[in-house]
């Protein structure tokens, strides 16, 4: 998960994971892309935490991110509320509901890649707390269910923000089968995600919250 703040020990090994993980995505193919990403949408909701779950947190996926489209628009067909991060000037997310493609405007930040995010309402940061299960975008998931994000500390808030208003929703990340590694670098801070879904299958960490 990602640091806040001064990087500490483990950061430099997260910083070199990342840009090895990076330069592996950056060589997929389109076609590679759209594939993984009709099979992830499968495998996801065949998932129970998602079968019985009311509302769920997710995100678009930019790039040669996992493809997250296909699940958010199945999550909504089966009435599902699908809440989406907008970004904050502190990185902060601030959420709004997911309505279908034509709900989302393409936001640019700075000198990082546009994002695509809520158009409507913003619902407030605390909107995640009321999540039955929080998707989570990730580089990396360990043999522990440690994940590695990107390290712009976004996330983190996030689980924080959940662990102090004693939510517990199950936390899912999408990520592509090379993804699943035997260890990640982790500070004392750092939490396991529930499961990681991946175009072949479902791997569970511990038991659901």
């Amino acid at each position: 998960m990602e640091h806040l703040g001064r990087p500490s020990e483990g950061e430099p090994d997260k910083r070199t994971l990342r840009r090895a993980l990076l330069a592996v995505r950056s060589g997929l193919t389109a076609d590679v892309v759209a594939e993984a990403a009709a099979a992830l949408a499968r495998r996801a909701l065949e998932l129970p935490e998602l079968a019985g779950a009311r509302t769920v947190a997710a995100y678009v996926s930019v790039g040669a991110e996992p493809g997250t489209l296909a699940l958010l628009d199945a999550l909504r067909a089966r009435g599902v509320r699908v809440l989406l991060p907008a970004l904050l000037p502190d990185n902060d997310l601030d959420w709004g509901a997911y309505t279908g493609a034509d709900s989302l405007a393409r936001v640019q930040h700075g000198g990082k890649m546009a994002l695509f995010e809520p158009a409507g309402e913003r619902l407030g940061p605390d909107a995640v707390t009321s999540a039955d299960a929080v998707l989570l975008p990730g580089l990396a998931v360990d043999a522990r269910g440690m994940r590695l994000g990107r390290g712009g500390g976004s996330y983190d808030r996030v689980l924080a923000r959940l662990e102090r208003a004693g939510a517990r929703p199950s936390l899912v990340v999408l990520l592509y089968d090379a993804e699943v590694v035997e260890r990640v670098p982790a500070q004392a801070h750092d939490r396991p995600v529930h499961a990681v879904v991946t175009p072949t299958g479902v791997r569970r960490f511990g038991g659901r919250p």
